[in-house]
């Protein structure tokens, strides 16, 4: 009897037959080596130029490198989940898409909200660093020119929509494009992480690295209990800044650096063989970049003291280039701006493609309005593009962007923990399904990844949590007066459109 109401499910059949309706149809034009430069260009970016060296200093000290392989290991797990999943049903939509074929309509519905979370909030917030090194690079050539002023109560940043509103036109004309756009920028920025990691080798001081595990810092009234970790929280601890409980607390928000390979997924649909090409760029793209990740940890936290690194009184953040400054090497702080301007151009790119391609597969079922799965002559979903692009110019250009990371890190951790829970489901329910790539050890492999997830999880801040949870009932809520009405799954099964395929519970 099929699944009716809030569980209905969509087959992973029905799923396959929609990507061949004309409307909405999308091109297929995407290779192996197109996947691995997404992954790897999405993910070398705001994590290894920023988010390295300021954890380091304020919360996990020299074990931040601990910390970046703690969090590889969370999403080396989780990657071999998605790879089956992506090799079985690749289709867009990535997590959301899984989660129709497996949970039902309502907790693909949320998992597709948290998406947007997750995305968009990330795709803002990132554009936003892209400015700050655009006046970087502008002064270094001699232009002394704000991307930010004030307009009115707000503040107007211009940098990053000038990014957005680019970055979404060729997004709009074509995958394939922004695919060789994105190439070339990310050999430019590999190539820069890679001269850090050689040119720094010449200025580690073995010294730095002790304390590995710096000692718990003691709590004041600057760090209210709530925006210390949960788990902190719940056992008692007085502070998540250094210590056993920073270090954990530091494997959490690294994990923001990892974010993207999962966005791999969501390009399935657009893959010529997506069941080899999938988990081959989830898994390829991973691997390259947890190795460049704790080799820079390695080599920043090794050239000055991991004090040097913490968050000035005036509130100025330690980046990649300021372990190179302390050392006078001005000429490597200058490339590594460079370097990050362009890396933070295709993070935002691939970013703004994954949210894209979650918009229009929820479009497509109708839980989203159906005009944005239309897709142009080009194959492309240009409608959804431009929709996501102007609400991402919105808020780079006008908001701050500050805490974005944890609220980015909670959504796609839970997104990760559906997934892995997915795979099971999918192989006791759907044992008959071809699957290009098959996880290992299952279920052990996908219970080790919900485990670690949800580790990770608790060990982000408790008002990141209260933030998390508000958004998620504004989704149910927005479900509920309209997704679960306009659900074309729901139509289907009272008649009101011919299935064209098997629905099933």
């Amino acid at each position: 009897m099929p699944g009716t109401g809030l569980w209905r499910t969509k087959s992973v059949e029905q799923s396959i037959l929609d990507t061949d309706e004309p409307d909405t149809k999308l091109r297929k034009n995407l290779g192996t080596w197109d996947l691995i430069v997404f992954g790897v260009s999405v993910v070398i970016g705001a994590g290894i130029f920023t988010l390295a060296a300021r954890t380091a200093g304020d919360v996990s000290g020299p074990s931040v490198s601990l910390a970046f392989v703690l969090s590889a290991i969370a999403c080396g797990l989780a990657a071999l989940c998605y790879a089956e999943f992506a090799s079985t049903v690749p289709v867009a939509g990535s997590a959301y898409t899984y989660s129709y074929a497996t949970f039902g309509e309502f907790i693909a519905w949320i998992i597709g909200w948290d998406l947007i979370l997750e995305f968009a909030v990330a795709a803002a917030a990132v554009s936003k660093g892209w400015s700050v090194y655009l006046q970087e690079v502008l002064a270094l050539i001699g232009l002394d020119v704000p991307t930010v002023f004030d307009l009115g109560p707000l503040q107007f940043d211009w940098g990053a929509l000038l990014l957005v509103a680019v970055l979404s036109t060729l997004l709009a004309v074509g995958t394939k494009l922004s695919a060789r756009v994105s190439l070339v920028i990310t050999i430019i920025k590999v190539a820069v992480v890679l001269l850090v990691i050689v040119v720094g080798l010449a200025y580690i001081n073995a010294a730095n690295y002790t304390p590995f595990i710096p000692p718990a810092q003691a709590a004041t009234e600057d760090s209210p209990a709530i925006e210390q970790s949960l788990l902190s929280l719940i056992l008692g601890g007085q502070t998540s800044t250094y210590g056993m409980f920073g270090l954990l607390a530091g494997a959490s928000l690294v994990f923001f650096a990892f974010i993207g390979f999962d966005i791999v997924a969501t390009t399935a649909e657009e893959t010529k063989n997506p069941q080899k090409s999938a988990p081959r760029g989830i898994i390829g793209s991973l691997v390259i970049v947890t190795v460049l990740y704790v080799a820079v940890a390695l080599v920043v936290t090794g050239m000055v003291p991991y004090t040097d690194l913490a968050t000035a009184d005036d509130g100025t953040r330690s980046t990649l280039a300021t372990a190179f400054a302390i050392h006078g090497v001005t000429w490597a702080a200058a490339i590594i701006s460079v370097g990050a301007l362009a890396g933070l151009t295709t993070v935002v790119m691939v970013l703004l493609l994954g949210q894209t391609r979650v918009l229009f597969a929820m479009s497509r079922d109708g839980l989203m309005p159906g005009a944005l799965a239309k897709t142009s002559s080009k194959g492309t979903p240009a409608r959804a593009t431009i929709l996501v692009g102007i609400v991402v110019v919105l808020a780079a250009a006008f908001f701050p962007a500050d805490k974005l990371e944890e609220m980015v890190n909670v959504g796609t951790l839970f997104a990760f923990v559906l997934v892995s829970l997915g795979v099971i489901v999918l192989r006791r329910t759907r044992p008959d399904l071809p699957r290009g790539f098959k996880a290992p050890l299952v279920p052990v492999v996908p219970i080790l990844a919900i485990i670690a997830c949800l580790w990770l999880m608790l060990n982000l801040t408790a008002l990141t949590w209260i933030r998390f949870v508000v958004w998620m009932i504004a989704g149910v809520v927005i479900y509920f007066l309209y997704g679960r009405t306009h659900s074309r799954l729901g139509k289907r099964q009272q008649g009101d459109i011919a299935s064209g395929g098997e629905v099933t519970s």
